[in-house]
């Protein structure tokens, strides 16, 4: 049992501070996950969407915290407890988004190991027992170094999380780990290999064959059968390759120019995925580094998925020199955590990616 609780130790700690510190890189990205959870249809918690940012920086934090205390065996009866009401809870979550299909990524690990639903609730199982073995043999959980060291790292854990994740939530996540970070090309990304595995369907044909209904499964073909056709179901029993970017479009008044913008040599790109959310004072800086791009012939262009209305406003608001077009909010989402930030691309590859306080940091060549 002591080897046992001693391995579970160093497997629930290090995994624990792992996935917290991805998530701590990206806590932005880890609130939209939470939205989607507390979103109607799924948890139906909508007033908790406002504080989801606030949830995801405490949830990620603790989450780092937790690994360390168990490492050092540190706060032994405070620690145990809550890694096992912590995982508990992440159990029900992942098997409740698994049996009934409502969050496809459960954003365990960020956006560095995208997980099925039934691998995260795998893995949280797996977890859950691992607790229960530290819990019931916590007599084995001896504690490493001094008491007045535990206390020093305990401390400068919390402290070194707070400072980092005020950090990335200012500027933007140090590790990109999205298939829009610096030196991607975005066409390159949309590309599906020739080899690439397809998605493979079930076809449930029903038909009424003399007053009874008969079902016929196939894998697309229309089945020989005598009797009326009533109707059929499909399901999709494995999926197919996706490429790491998907659903990007560039549209304006009904037509997509993203193939066309991703051959400009030198564009620069404004994204703000709900201006009604936007930062407003940072169009104040956007308007000379925007005129500055223009006078040595940058394409500039506004992505936002707000209406007209409010990209006419902004535009008319700030007198932004350029015009704006329309993006699916997640993938602005997902192209930079700041609303708004900016990219330059160099013939569709992302040169630059700043968040809306570190404009000044753009350089044009």
């Amino acid at each position: 049992m002591k080897h046992l609780v001693g391995i579970s130790r160093v497997i629930v700690g290090v995994l624990f501070i792992i996935s917290g510190f991805i998530k701590l890189n990206d806590p932005v990205g880890f609130s939209f996950k939470l939205e989607e959870y507390f979103s109607q249809g799924v948890l139906d918690l909508p007033f908790l969407m406002p504080y989801a940012l606030a949830i995801s920086i405490f949830v990620v934090i603790f989450e780092v915290v937790l690994g360390v205390f168990l490492l050092m065996g540190y706060n032994k009866r405070f620690t145990l407890w809550s890694l096992l009401l912590m995982i508990l809870f992440f159990t029900f979550l992942t098997f409740y988004s698994a049996y009934f299909n409502k969050v496809t990524d459960c954003g365990c690990f960020g956006d560095a190991i995208k997980l099925t639903p039934w691998e995260s609730f795998t893995k949280d199982v797996v977890l859950l027992g691992l607790i229960l073995i530290l819990y019931f043999g916590r007599r084995h959980i001896k504690p490493l170094l001094s008491l007045r060291a535990r206390q020093i790292i305990a401390l400068a854990s919390v402290v070194l999380c707070i400072v980092y994740g005020n950090y990335v939530l200012n500027h933007l996540p140090v590790i990109d780990f999205r298939a829009y970070k610096i030196g991607a090309n975005i066409e390159d990304g949309m590309e599906v290999p020739e080899d690439a595995p397809k998605a493979v369907f079930e076809y449930a044909w029903k038909f009424d064959v003399n007053g009874e209904e008969k079902v016929l499964v196939t894998n697309g073909d229309y089945p020989d059968a005598d009797g009326e056709f009533i109707g059929v179901e499909t399901k999709e029993i494995q999926k197919g390759y996706e490429p790491p970017i998907h659903d990007f479009t560039i549209e304006q008044q009904g037509e997509d120019f993203a193939s066309l913008l991703m051959q400009e040599s030198k564009l620069l790109i404004l994204v703000a995925y709900d201006l009604a959310k936007s930062d407003y004072k940072a169009f104040e800086k956007v308007k000379p580094v925007s005129d500055k791009a223009i006078e040595q012939g940058y394409k500039v262009i506004g992505m936002s998925a707000s209406n007209e209305e409010w990209t006419n406003k902004i535009i008319e608001e700030y007198k932004l020199g350029f015009e704006f077009y329309f993006t699916d909010e997640t993938t602005l989402k997902t192209i930079v955590r700041s609303n708004p930030g900016l990219l330059i691309l160099e013939k569709g590859t992302i040169t630059q990616k700043v968040h809306y306080n570190d404009i000044e940091d753009l350089e044009f060549n």
